[in-house]
């Protein structure tokens, strides 16, 4: 599925089953030595997934343990991004120098609990979640605001190296054509000589999920073509 959302610049992996027989690096291992049977099978089966993207990008197994907020640590030369949810898991892999950054997320097609759609909205995000929820009920628009907004974050952070709050970006999202833009309110990162401002992503709900991506190509690798 989240192919479809991706693009050519990247390689995406997911499935819809815990993978077995998935052996782990030393340090994968010990990430997960006291977690409960369920954080250690979506921790595994996503790792799975993202060494299937390395082996068709061309690369050796390597191991991705996390960083101090939980991000992957991608061996050198690899932009990635991994999202799990109940029954899915992803991963989405580049090469440095095609693409600069990625983010992706995987969410239950089905409303947020009460309360959380005001934590992580702005007014104008939840006019036009009303909106579309008024006129086309088969997609759980808040739930896909965040996950956008998660995307955003996956995104954001290998640049910026801090956190992005959900308030520090307006999510825009086309209802027709599977688009969304993020515009950033705080002073983004400065890529290849140019102050980022702003991300555009892609989104999709199928199968009982809704999907986010946002891929980054490089400015080198859009030029080559």
């Amino acid at each position: 599925m989240m192919e479809k959302i991706v693009g050519p610049d990247v390689v995406a992996v997911d499935t819809r089953a815990e993978l077995t027989g998935v052996v782990l690096f030393p340090g994968e291992r010990a990430e997960i030595a006291n977690a409960v049977a369920k954080r250690r099978e979506e921790y595994t089966t996503a790792r799975a997934c993202a060494r299937q993207a390395m082996e068709k990008l061309g690369l050796p197994p390597s191991p991705i343990t996390r960083g101090p907020r939980g991000e992957p640590i991608w061996p050198e030369g690899v932009i990635g991004s991994i999202t799990h949810c109940s029954g899915y898991r992803a991963a989405v892999l580049g090469r440095a120098g095609e693409v600069t950054t990625l983010g992706i997320d995987a969410e239950p097609n089905g409303p947020l609990p009460e309360g959380v759609l005001e934590t992580i909205s702005l007014p104008a995000e939840r006019a036009w979640i009303r909106r579309l929820s008024a006129t086309r009920p088969g997609v759980a628009w808040d739930r896909l605001l965040f996950s956008a907004k998660e995307s955003v974050y996956k995104a954001w952070y290998p640049l910026a190296r801090r956190w992005l709050d959900f308030s520090e970006a307006m999510i825009g999202l086309d209802p027709s054509d599977g688009r969304f833009r993020a515009r950033l309110l705080v002073p983004g990162p400065e890529v290849e000589g140019e102050r980022l401002t702003e991300f555009s992503g892609r989104w999709l709900a199928e199968d009982g999920l809704v999907l986010t991506a946002i891929v980054v190509p490089s400015r080198e690798s859009n030029v080559d073509r």
